[in-house]
């Protein structure tokens, strides 16, 4: 295999809504570059990026998929990302795996929801942006407005690199060789707009420019050009219709020509150390230093075991290198190394900065960790990505008893894979509930687990993730005594309690004076608290939003210990809940619905009558609306088939959590008597 150099090494993101042709672009770019010969087809199954079963069966990606190509002596790494909302964690955590991201937009639809998501998400993380406009030869389609909408939207430094020609049979170029006719603007005026662009963040440059009248060859401009695209100074546009192989070359000679080597683009925000006193520390990016790369993507197959995708930052790793995985101690031996293409496995002896490569059943390894050859960066880690909250849940169960150990495992293998998947047990009611970022998200993972691991398992609604807190301070005092021959037990705790604001979470205060609660035992006063905050008096569920403070108490010199100040302290402060206005709260979650614009008034009515309200609308170019509003989780069980039924089929919806607020009385009320009923039963 041909090895390359960082400087000769391209990395690029496909991000964007789904169906904006992302699979296809990739697939064009793999038979132009001559590593197959034919394209695949979505809908045959036979595309090199999703080449797992299920999303061959759902016909479109659920995986961010590697690919990689050569092209004029350059090495480009392809991610291929998922566009639907429910997979979206996939495309945000191939982020940090990339200088440079390409946010498709299907010229047909114009923007949606998920491109400026990911615009938003990728101008966060720093990285250079290329729009891509795909499928720009579909019929009854407005190029010059979708341009001029995407400047509107996204900013006036937001330019065409290149431009459709003969009503989209070819493109343009507009910064090399500014020359010919477009379907729809000066290709001089499209060329004069970037090298003014350009110069702007050059100072030298625009002195020249201006005061000599002097003319610059876009040869001149590389280094002022990936500057411009570092500071997001510019965002270069071009077209393409991957379908018909338009605008595909001339894409792959942006790539070689002008988009940033690892080098070049901007540095991955890294840690050293941890907390406040963590450092921020910048990989080399240089072939001769100590190895560092980090893990972004993991993938677990039953039969080839655990594939971890990793990116390299700095130093070299070879075949048979020595690596370590975070803090551990121990290392692990790289067996075998590779550069996956789709999800065959091409093996390499080495790669440098800027690869993206992977390695195999290493176990030790999870989403995010940080591989390295030296215990000089034991204490480095990277920025944690962003995700989404996971609020769509399902309860899950083995059909069979005795399968509660395989269906943990299973489980446990799925969220390994998807940051965006958590896992919660309810205690009280003995409840697994697996979580994540949509219906379809989790009907994936369900169908997965059917599938590929044959395990038959039952699902019902989860419980909605109530809260509980206080609306008033109080005090709280409780003296636990016990004698039962022999050294007996003895603590006692005076503490206050406030409300914090919500999100506060949970504070600690510790003003004992004189020593009237001994320093040893204060631990164990503020573990008995602790204990509270996992079950809450009221109904059960866990209390947060509250500052505690202990300023008072008393000991005996041989029977308190520490299990009687874990007793005083917990029940102190059930005291003083009992005194402080308990509060059930309800999570509130922020919508994002995408309709066509006929059905708003059913969606905003359907909305009200579930405690909801509309916070905004925004038209889409495409002719529907985007509907923005916030409502209680409660009220949305069965959501997902009231917009499919609204919007016959068309319609499309997103949450977040957005804040927790006291739930109605009448809620509070009925929540309270069945945890108490249920209490009462388990008593009996």
């Amino acid at each position: 295999m041909t090895q390359y150099t960082t400087e000769n090494i391209r990395t690029l993101a496909l991000v964007g809504h789904g169906n904006a042709g992302k699979t296809t672009l990739a697939e064009a770019i793999l038979v132009h570059t001559g590593i197959i010969q034919t394209a695949g087809a979505i809908e045959k199954g036979t595309t090199i990026s999703d080449y797992d079963p299920l999303e061959k069966t759902f016909q479109h990606s659920l995986h961010a998929s590697l690919l990689h190509v050569d092209y004029n002596k350059t090495r480009i790494h392809i991610v291929d990302t998922p566009g639907y909302p429910d997979f979206i964690g996939q495309a945000i955590g191939a982020l940090d795996a990339v200088e440079t991201a390409a946010v498709v937009i299907n010229a047909a639809a114009g923007i949606e929801m998920i491109t400026s998501r990911m615009m938003e998400w990728v101008k966060k993380r720093q990285l250079c942006r290329l729009i891509i406009i795909n499928k720009i030869d579909a019929e009854n389609i407005d190029l010059s407005a979708l341009l001029t909408a995407v400047r509107e939207t996204f900013g006036k430094e937001c330019l065409p690199i290149n431009l459709p020609a003969d009503n989209g049979g070819r493109v343009v170029d507009c910064f090399f060789n500014p020359s010919g006719e477009s379907d729809f603007m000066s290709v001089e005026e499209a060329h004069q707009a970037l090298i003014d662009q350009v110069i702007e963040v050059d100072e030298d440059l625009m002195a020249k420019y201006l005061e000599q009248g002097e003319d610059i060859e876009p040869e001149r401009l590389h280094e002022s050009f990936e500057r411009a695209l570092r500071e997001g100074h510019l965002i270069p546009i071009c077209f393409t219709s991957a379908k018909n192989s338009v605008g595909i070359k001339e894409l792959l000679d942006i790539a070689e020509k002008l988009l940033p080597n690892p080098t070049e683009g901007n540095p991955p925000p890294c840690y050293l150390g941890e907390g406040d006193n963590a450092e921020v520390f910048y990989p080399s990016q240089n072939v001769n230093d100590h190895a560092l790369a980090h893990v972004f993507k993991i993938q677990i197959d039953p039969f080839v075991g655990k594939v971890s995708s990793f990116r390299v930052h700095q130093g070299t790793i070879k075949k048979d290198s020595q690596l370590y995985v975070g803090d551990g101690r121990k290392p692990f031996k790289v067996g075998h190394l590779f550069l996956m293409q789709g999800g065959k496995f091409v093996e390499t002896d080495s790669v440098v900065p800027g690869d993206l490569a992977a390695v195999s059943k290493i176990e030790e390894i999870s989403f995010g960790s940080v591989l390295h050859d030296s215990h000089d960066e034991d204490r480095i880690h990277m920025k944690p990505s962003e995700f989404p909250a996971p609020m769509h849940g399902v309860a899950v169960s083995p059909t069979k008893r005795g399968d509660e150990q395989r269906l943990s495992e299973i489980l446990n293998k799925m969220i390994a894979e998807d940051p965006t998947l958590t896992l919660e047990h309810d205690v009280t009611l003995n409840e697994t509930v697996l979580r994540g970022l949509g219906d379809l998200h989790l009907r994936s993972v369900l169908e997965r687990m059917s599938s590929v691991y044959k395990l038959d398992i039952e699902t019902r609604p989860p419980r909605v993730p109530f809260r509980e807190t206080i609306a008033a301070k109080a005090e709280g005092h409780h003296r636990h005594k016990k004698q039962s021959g022999g050294a007996g037990q003895f603590g006692e705790v005076f503490l206050r309690i406030e409300p914090l604001p919500r999100g506060g979470g949970f504070e600690f205060v510790d003003e004992v004076k004189g020593g009237t609660i001994p320093t040893q035992f204060i631990p164990a006063v503020k573990k008995g608290i602790e204990q509270v905050l996992t079950s809450g008096p009221t109904a059960g569920f866990p209390f947060q939003d509250v500052r505690v403070i202990v300023y008072d108490g008393k000991h005996h010199a041989v029977d308190s210990k520490e299990i009687a100040f874990i007793t005083a302290g917990r029940k102190a402060f059930l005291n003083a809940i009992e005194k402080a206005k308990p509060t059930i709260l309800e999570p509130i979650v922020k919508l994002q619905i995408n309709s066509p614009a006929d059905n708003m008034g059913d969606i905003t009515g359907d909305l009200s009558s579930r405690r909801g309200q509309v916070t905004g609308t925004q038209t889409l170019r495409s002719g529907g609306l985007t509907i923005e509003g916030i409502a209680p989780l409660t009220e949305l069980e069965g959501y997902s088939a009231r917009i499919k039924a609204i919007t016959s089929g068309h319609g499309s919806w997103t949450m977040t959590l957005s804040h927790y607020e006291p739930a109605p009385h009448t809620l509070q009320q009925k929540l309270a008597e069945e945890y108490q009923k249920n209490r009462k039963q388990e008593e009996d």
